[in-house]
């Protein structure tokens, strides 16, 4: 099995005052070929042209180094749906559809982060700033959802805004994982990644007795907002 991108990274050789770079760029060159537990630490050394004593100088082992790249991957994956959501402009629906297209698009631009996000094995809570890492990511699906359930009719029985935000990032990383990645894992899918998540996500609100219709564009000239 393969994380290899479409798009090869740049391959980086060590360069003075830059092995710490280095190093994760090494690591991730080698997540996408074998998968974030297909390589040792001596491995992402010698990809990176040290000695196999050079990364001990940055990374007390291998585990911490998959530890430092899940962060910076949590932490670009934050940038990317928090932009997506835009604060759920122009209205909870359209922001939110917008959000899901992102989730689906950062697994298939970045596997190799998404590996070391979500398949390294690496015990979260163990590593204090990678684990706030994902709760901040995780808190742009919360809030979301927290949106989602304020257009819920008073009258209608629904989820806490939590369980929902569960149900919904469980979805978006179902078809992330297994449809929408940019490597060999990827399945075949008779439609696109993004009209399976809309049609899926639609279906579970409709359930909920949610409204999923969206409102139309102001009429130019009438001073709707």
């Amino acid at each position: 099995m393969s994380w290899r991108k479409d798009r090869d990274r740049p391959e980086r050789g060590y360069h003075h005052g830059n092995l710490k770079e280095a190093l994760v760029q090494a690591a991730l060159n080698l997540i996408a070929e074998k998968g974030p537990g297909g390589f040792t630490f001596a491995e992402a050394a010698r990809s990176a042209g040290v000695s196999p004593a050079a990364p001990y100088r940055h990374f007390r082992d291998r585990d911490e180094l998959l530890s430092s790249i899940a962060q910076r991957g949590f932490e670009q994956f934050e940038k990317v749906l928090t932009s997506a959501w835009d604060d759920g402009r122009p209205d909870t629906i359209t922001a939110f559809e917008r959000l899901g297209r992102a989730y689906l698009t950062f697994a298939r631009d970045e596997p190799a982060f998404y590996s070391a996000m979500f398949e390294s094995g690496l015990p979260v809570d163990a590593n204090p700033a990678l684990a706030a890492a994902s709760e901040r990511a995780f808190g742009i699906i919360r809030l979301t959802a927290e949106r989602l359930a304020a257009l819920a009719p008073p009258n209608v029985m629904r989820p806490p805004a939590l369980m929902m935000a569960l149900h919904i990032w469980s979805m978006s990383h179902g078809i992330a994982s297994l449809f929408s990645r940019g490597d060999a894992a990827r399945r075949k899918l008779p439609m696109s990644p993004d009209e399976l998540l809309e049609a899926g996500v639609l279906i579970y609100l409709r359930g909920l007795g949610f409204p999923t219709e969206k409102r139309p564009p102001p009429t130019a000239g009438t001073g709707q907002p």
